[in-house]
């Protein structure tokens, strides 16, 4: 099981924060560091100091860490063009080395695009920009070099695109894409991710997310096609500890009205994750993001790396 830490710090987090909390994460011997793409907290409370934009903190941290893969669950699709996302994430991945991965889903969050100015069209027209954007950004990793890419949709066009620069990682930077919508997002992911995410769901909700997924690319033509099968991960909210009080304090954020939907956390010891990571994998999981609420809680990062990562099996 490969494990991630999931970070929010449109919840209030610096960039400092961030970098002592991803510095650790690598310390610690997890695989990974993603955050979330967004610009506003999801309750009443602000979230000072403010928000952090995803793919500037991304950049920066590319060049303060050395092996952790960093990336987004998941960038919004209307947040950015997607050629300059294109060009973005490839510089990025240039920055790391090779280490970048790009979450990208059809954007939710109605608040954070009225507050910043930012068009919130209609769910289906959302969508439609998703598929576009995952049709665009990976066709511009794909062209070789020397040649052009053009483009012309409903939502984009480009013409003539040099398709550069290159990211480090061919054909591209592995393409996350999630959520649990029962229709359009298992075809988007079938044609065009290398994972699917289930975010925060129960066992039994996320084994059926990924029966969905699997029969999408049945229909699409995937299976067989010679391309690598897709991964498949899940999202856990987490909150454990060596007590009970201790796991309860850890917690107590979730407690707090929020505009997410309801989720399945873990909230106990070490050993209950272990056990929910089990059945995770039971269900076909190869890859786990652990979201982890307070930055200012480094010991739960390193109770999480100590007591859960030795008991699993293969890289983390």
């Amino acid at each position: 099981m490969r494990v991630s830490v999931f970070t929010e710090p449109h919840r209030g987090a610096s960039y400092d924060d961030q970098l002592r909390f991803a510095r650790l994460v690598e310390e610690t011997g997890f695989e990974g560091f993603f955050r979330a793409d967004h610009y506003r907290s999801m309750g009443d409370d602000p979230g000072l100091p403010g928000p952090t934009d995803a793919w500037l903190t991304l950049a920066a941290l590319a060049r303060e860490t050395s092996r952790i893969r960093l990336g987004t669950l998941v960038t919004s699709a209307t947040f950015r063009l997607p050629g300059p996302l294109a060009v973005m994430v490839a510089q990025v991945d240039q920055m790391s080395g090779g280490r970048v991965e790009l979450g990208i889903g059809a954007g939710w969050y109605e608040r954070e695009h009225t507050a910043y100015g930012i068009p919130f069209p209609a769910v289906t027209e959302r969508f439609d920009r998703l598929a576009e954007q995952l049709e665009i950004v990976t066709g511009l990793w794909r062209t070789p070099p020397g040649e052009t890419y053009s483009f012309t949709g409903d939502h984009y066009r480009l013409a003539d695109a040099p398709a550069l620069p290159k990211p480090v990682q061919q054909p591209g930077p592995p393409v996350i894409v999630g959520g649990r919508g029962p229709k359009r997002t298992p075809e988007l992911a079938a044609r065009y991710a290398d994972e699917f995410n289930m975010p925060f769901k129960t066992v039994a909700e996320t084994a059926a997310a990924y029966e969905r997924v699997r029969e999408a690319c049945d229909r699409t033509g995937r299976t067989g096609s010679g391309r690598a099968p897709l991964v498949l991960s899940a999202g856990i909210v987490v909150a454990i500890g060596r007590t009970d009080a201790e796991a309860q304090r850890r917690a107590a954020p979730l407690h707090v009205k929020s505009a997410l939907p309801p989720e399945d956390p873990v909230v106990g010891s070490p050993t209950q994750l272990v056990d929910r990571l089990g059945e995770f994998a039971a269900v076909g999981a190869t890859r786990v993001h652990l979201r982890l609420i307070d930055f200012d809680d480094l010991d739960h990062v390193e109770l999480i790396a100590a007591e859960v990562l030795p008991q699993l099996d293969g890289p983390r």
